[in-house]
């Protein structure tokens, strides 16, 4: 191993029988294949040259490292590169610095790094941590991989703690499971974070998935992972990055499954947060908390929970892509200050299905989500369904009213629809004119002043006691008297009626363009 490290070459311990080199296997390891972590520990921190020409690493494969590997606030400048290895104790790497260290299919106890900095990648892929992951406040220069990882929680019932992590490109984490919180509070990470095809499951406590004020420059991917059928080859490194593509044959899919609430909350997202055919199970009082998010596209297409809420008070975004069949019912879904400006549905969404959603997010009446999903549907020039919008709107609003108001606005909804659909008053005061002029035809109204009269018009007396404001001089010239009394008079009651809500109607729609 001492001339290995001083060419840069490969030490490897293996045994020609695969089953035995698992390590996390039933088998044991004889002394054979152990390594004192002291002998490693003194390679790394004070190791001797390379050899002219080389340059000297630390690559182990097979190894068994017994002892307590502490590297706490040392320096390692040789590459790491540790495979399908099995330590007997935990790896201490808090505030150490390395250049690029990759564990890779070992299995070890805990891992505590804390404050750790890398200048290149961090990689713990197709690793099992048994008793979780520490990296809070690390820096990573590069890349953290952690595909394939199997990490279990600690005591305080963390699978992985990196509150605080900051990684320079990407995080990818695809098809991994982690048992207890993986937590991010504060994390950023430079370009893009996927968890395609893992499995987040915390039945300990309340959320899975626990990262807010989260920041990705780039998208956050809670989506499938394809797994080919033919395995990776044995000591190899998983893909860098395991893309939802269509899945070639022998390929299938592995959704994003969380047993367990998600909080996102104060998060920023430089492209989207994309949960394509995500597969959430949240308990009774666990949410999916995106309060106050910040992206330019949310794609909201995963399996609907059946249990739990979707909180978005506060979010904001551009584009929202989503589908009918992923929002949660009545009573699960929040939006209160939700804010988006374009609308995509993924499959049939009609606008009654679309009503449906903002009345399952609001269980008291609130004009808000209503006023957004008009302005989202008039921005696309979806004029008829943002005014059906702002109607459903009023009569919502109507149920909260007392009996006088709700009696006003049931009128106001029978007329003319509270004014979103004109054409029927306009057929309204057709139907009254027709019936007034019938009836005046048949029973003139004796004049005021005999010698001041016009001529007896009923069409135009009918009109004129419609019209509220226009003056054809007809009102005012003739004496109503008997039943004609009671009928001119209801015909400038409903002239008003009508008009008003027409008004009324006209000015909001003016408003809002």
């Amino acid at each position: 191993m001492w001339q290995a490290f001083r060419t840069g070459s490969t030490h490897d311990l293996r045994t020609p029988f695969a089953e035995q080199n698992d390590p996390g296997g039933p088998h044991t390891w004889g002394p054979e294949r152990s390594v004192r972590a002291e002998v490693v520990a003194l390679l790394l921190l004070a190791g001797p040259p390379a050899l002219p020409g080389r340059v000297s690493a630390l690559k182990l494969n097979g190894a068994h490292i017994t002892g307590t590997l502490d590297l706490s606030g040392g320096t390692v400048a040789p590459y790491v590169e540790l495979q399908n290895c099995r330590f007997d104790q935990q790896v201490l790497l808090p505030e150490c610095h390395f250049t690029t260290l990759r564990l890779v299919g070992c299995a070890l106890p805990r891992l505590e790094a804390a404050r750790l900095r890398t200048e290149g990648d961090l990689h713990l892929t197709r690793c099992v941590v048994r008793r979780g992951i520490r990296l809070t406040d690390a820096h990573i220069g590069t890349d953290l991989l952690l595909n394939q990882l199997v990490v279990r929680r600690d005591r305080r019932g963390q699978s992985l703690a990196a509150d605080g992590l900051s990684v320079g490109q990407d995080l990818q984490a695809e098809l991994a499971r982690s048992y207890g919180e993986l937590s991010m509070r504060g994390a950023r990470i430079g370009v893009s974070l996927s968890l395609r095809g893992t499995t987040l499951s915390n039945p300990y406590g309340q959320r899975a998935l626990n990262a807010p004020q989260l920041t990705v420059e780039r998208t956050f991917y809670l989506t499938p992972a394809g797994i080919s059928a033919s395995p990776t080859p044995s000591g190899a490194t998983p893909p860098y990055g395991i893309a939802m593509t269509a899945p070639e044959q022998g390929t299938r899919l592995q959704r994003f499954t969380c047993e367990g609430g998600i909080r996102l909350d104060d998060g920023r997202f430089g492209d989207a947060i994309d949960f394509s055919m995500a597969r959430l199970t949240l308990g009774s009082g666990q949410e999916l908390s995106l309060r106050r998010v910040q992206t330019p596209e949310l794609r909201f297409l995963g399996e609907r929970p059946v249990e739990g809420r979707v909180v978005l008070s506060g979010a904001r975004v551009v584009n929202l892509v989503d589908r009918w069949e992923s929002w949660p019912g009545p009573g699960s879904l929040v939006m209160a200050g939700f804010s988006y400006e374009t609308l995509i549905p993924l499959g049939p969404f009609p606008l009654a299905k679309r009503l449906e959603w903002v009345a399952a997010a609001t269980p008291e009446y609130a004009p808000e989500p209503y006023e957004r999903l008009a302005g989202a549907l008039r921005g696309g020039g979806e004029d008829a369904d943002a005014r059906a919008v702002l109607l459903a709107k009023q009569r919502r609003r109507r149920e909260t009213l007392p009996l006088a108001g709700k009696a006003w606005g049931l009128l106001q909804d029978w007329t003319v629809a509270y004014g979103y659909r004109p054409g029927r008053a306009a057929l309204w005061m057709a139907v009254l004119w027709a019936l007034g002029t019938l009836y005046f035809a048949g029973h003139p109204m004796p004049p005021i002043r005999h010698d001041e009269a016009p001529t007896w018009n009923p069409e135009l007396y009918t009109l004129d006691l419609l019209l509220p404001i226009v003056d054809l001089g007809q009102g005012k010239a003739w004496r109503t008297e008997g039943l004609g009394q009671w009928l001119a008079a209801a015909l400038v009651l409903v002239g008003w009626v009508l008009a008003t809500t027409v008004t009324a109607g006209a000015s909001r729609l003016l408003q809002r363009r």
